[in-house]
């Protein structure tokens, strides 16, 4: 059986200042750096055999596989430029306080994020829910079967989780935190509702 987990990648530069940043290709914090080290040992410590590692071509995610994978004792993770974030458009670089100024009324506020739905310049929902689609069909082309992690960044995971379970994306903005270093699970004996593997303790938005 194909297993596919999904990780985000540790904080970094621009989630300590809660900056958006998109495709902006800044690098792991300390704080980041061992959110990545934890979520490794607790694959470690879960027994999970990860049979292979994809990340997004952008630094953050890149440290955050190298990391994972050195401490599973894993081959160097492949790039895979479908993983990478959202295309925030005239977002890329705001400061998130000036989201509901900017994007409103084409907002949807979840519990911890508010998402921006279509400002100037940016990827929409369902462009990447289409994206997502075209992610779980590469992996399945690749992989019949084993642990397969894929290492990204919020919005994009989410439509990846939300292709693979065939739901609403509008929902799945609204259903779950993808936290830093927050590890979920895709898999034909995984429901929906058990999406986390693991949550992180210590997470920016």
């Amino acid at each position: 059986m194909l297993k596919i987990y999904l990780a985000r990648h540790g904080q970094d530069e621009d989630n300590v200042k809660g900056i958006l940043n998109g495709r902006r290709n800044k690098s792991l914090t300390l704080l980041g750096r061992d959110q990545a080290k934890e979520l490794a040992k607790n694959i470690k410590e879960e027994g999970i055999q990860i049979n292979k590692i994809y990340s997004s071509p952008l630094e953050r995610t890149r440290q955050t596989a190298e990391i994972i994978s050195d401490i599973l004792s894993l081959n160097k993770p492949e790039s895979l430029d479908l993983l990478i974030e959202r295309d925030f458009g005239i977002m890329t670089g705001r400061s998130m306080s000036e989201i509901e100024t900017m994007c409103t009324p084409d907002i949807i506020k979840a519990n911890l994020v508010t998402y921006f739905l279509s400002p100037e310049g940016s990827e929409t929902f369902p462009q990447l829910l289409e994206r997502g689609h075209k992610i779980i069909n590469e992996i399945k082309s690749k992989h019949s079967d084993g642990n397969i992690l894929l290492v990204t960044s919020g919005d994009i995971g989410k439509m990846i989780y939300t292709d693979y379970y065939n739901l609403d994306w509008q929902e799945v903005l609204t259903m779950f935190h993808f936290g830093n270093s927050d590890l979920l699970l895709l898999s034909q004996d995984s429901a929906p509702e058990e999406v986390h593997v693991f949550k992180t303790q210590q997470y920016n938005h």
